[in-house]
């Protein structure tokens, strides 16, 4: 056997084995309706992911797990005329949702599905998700497991579980005795990994040879890829390096910077740093874009304009690193308080041993450097945007205060702020994740055809993306009362009709169950609380 080992091999070996613990899997369904022979969702203003301007109303016609028809049925203001309409046969389902808008199911293409850390169990993941219209997510590490993910795969495909659609990216390595140190070794473990049934690999970085060898191979067999750069391999291979390589999509903004370095080869490490401290991690992490080429010089349109003829895709996640810029933010988001579990908030806590918790001195200065990346990172993935590039929606949620279903309609909301118009960002969410995910022919538009997921919302997102929280967006009425609008109405799954807002029920009962075995309320990090487990301890 090769015995050279890379720091990061030995880092990924130990990953792996922590990661295995697994969580509880989802339970037989119990919510949904459907899917149906026929299906008529009727009255409709449809907001496709093709570019076309919103248009209604429109009936939507499904028949099993497929759209069958879609059709103009009249004209805003203007009573529709029940002739111009598909009609039902004995035995059809309709849905009445006049006035309402339809939107493809979203895909959340950094969807962990969450471990024994955060103490989240695969209901209250699914759950979410779905209630924040998450039909199809991206598992980009399998930390249960690859076998824990194929089964939670297949029984969302049949819908057995209440689940969206799950696609499986194992970790390169994972379930191998040793770690991977020749391109002999990568290229039998990406066909092992192939034959396991998994849709493709997560990587966090590797040697060169040994990554070259692994992407080539994995393309080969038709599977797709995504890497996390992490810093203990970014500064022998960059964003630009692996995509050449073959690389799908890369996640965050790992690697990018580095790509885009002028006058430097490695960044700006303090002689104190150390990689395993989460604190130096991110706090220099936030000096990074300042290192970078800026906009509009040479060596940014090279980069760019490379990375786009490579077809590469961008997958930002900016949510999940939004508590750089301003911590109080996303500590205190209001859903926290029904919705985030007591073992998930003590994860979120500071600690020097668990990952995304590096909260030991994070102050002003750490928070405008982190703004000043933002700025630099958003104009780059804009502009990529603008000239043709892909960029999708992923969320990377259980961490650093970002929670699963909040934190993708968060992350809708910044790619806003980034540019964006919100016809490009629902396509974004939706129709670019399907081509990064090779599944455009099935998922990612409402076209006849393709698979029937959708999200329907009574307000309109393009007005006010806040109304798609789970919580809804403050509405001052004509009475000057105070009230909430808002929130996903149905989220359909293959054909499925779910109460969005019964799911998100679900979840709240969740959350008070496990409250009161525990005796817990959510207080802030170093400050007293009334049960002994409050506050920013660990498990």
């Amino acid at each position: 056997m090769h015995s050279r080992f890379t720091a990061l091999s030995i880092l990924l070996a130990v990953w792996c084995q922590v990661a295995m613990a697994q969580i509880p899997k989802a339970p037989a369904r119990a919510e949904g309706d459907g899917p149906h022979n026929r299906l008529i969702i009727r009255g409709v203003t449809l907001i496709n992911s093709t570019g076309a301007p919103p248009v209604g109303p429109v009936d939507i016609v499904v028949e099993k797990n497929r759209i069958a028809q879609i059709r103009q049925v009249g004209y805003p203001g203007v009573p529709i005329d029940p002739k111009s309409r598909p009609q039902a046969s004995a035995g059809d389902k309709e849905l009445n949702c006049d006035g309402m808008f339809l939107m493809p199911g979203f895909i959340d293409m950094h969807g962990h599905i969450g471990g024994q850390a955060q103490g989240a169990s695969a209901e209250y993941v699914f759950k979410l998700w779905l209630g924040h219209g998450i039909t199809t997510i991206r598992d980009p590490s399998c930390g249960n497991g690859l076998d824990w993910v194929l089964d939670q795969r297949v029984k969302s495909s049949r819908n057995e579980i209440t689940a969206p659609r799950i696609l499986a990216y194992t970790v390169f390595g994972q379930g191998g005795k040793d770690p991977i140190s020749t391109p002999e070794q990568a290229r039998a473990w990406v066909r092992q990994n192939a034959q396991r049934g998994a849709d493709g690999i997560k990587f966090f970085g590797a040697e060169p040879a040994v990554f070259k060898a692994a992407l080539d191979e994995n393309k080969k067999l038709g599977l797709r890829s995504a890497c996390h750069h992490a810093q203990l391999e970014v500064a022998r291979m960059n964003v630009l390096a692996t995509a050449k390589a073959g690389l799908t999509s890369m996640e965050h903004w790992y690697g990018l910077p580095e790509a885009l370095f002028a006058d430097r080869t490695v960044q700006n490490y303090p002689a104190d740093y150390n990689y395993n401290n989460e604190q130096n991690r991110f706090e220099e992490a936030g000096n990074l874009w300042q290192q970078a080429a800026k906009p509009g010089t040479e060596r940014w349109n090279k980069v760019m304009d490379e990375l786009i003829a490579l077809d590469f895709t961008l997958d930002p996640t900016f949510n999940i690193y939004e508590a750089n810029r301003e911590l109080m933010l996303a500590r205190r988001a209001e859903w926290h308080e029904d919705y985030t579990l007591p073992s998930l908030w003590r994860f979120y806590g500071p600690s020097r041993i668990s990952h995304g918790s590096y909260w030991h001195n994070w102050g002003t200065e750490q928070e405008v450097a982190w703004k000043k990346n933002y700025q630099l990172w958003m104009e780059f993935i804009n502009e990529y945007k603008n000239r043709g590039g892909r960029v999708t929606t992923g969320s990377d949620s259980g961490f650093i205060y970002q929670l699963y279903g909040f934190a993708y309609i968060r992350e809708l909301e910044l790619l806003r702020e980034a540019g964006f118009h919100p016809l490009e960002v629902v396509r974004a969410a939706t129709i670019k994740g399907a081509e990064a995910l090779g599944m455009a022919d099935q998922i990612g538009s409402v076209e006849v055809g393709k698979l029937a997921d959708f999200v329907i919302v009574k307000e309109n997102p393009l007005a006010n993306l806040k109304t798609l929280y789970g919580t809804g967006a403050i509405h001052l009425n004509d009475k000057n009362e105070v009230e909430r609008v808002g929130g996903v109405t149905y989220t359909v799954k293959d054909g499925v009709v779910y109460d969005a807002k019964k799911l998100l029920a679900d979840v709240r009962k969740l959350v008070a169950d496990a409250k009161e075995k525990e005796g817990f309320e959510i207080t802030q990090p170093g400050m007293p609380g009334k049960a002994s487990k409050v506050g920013g301890g660990k498990n």
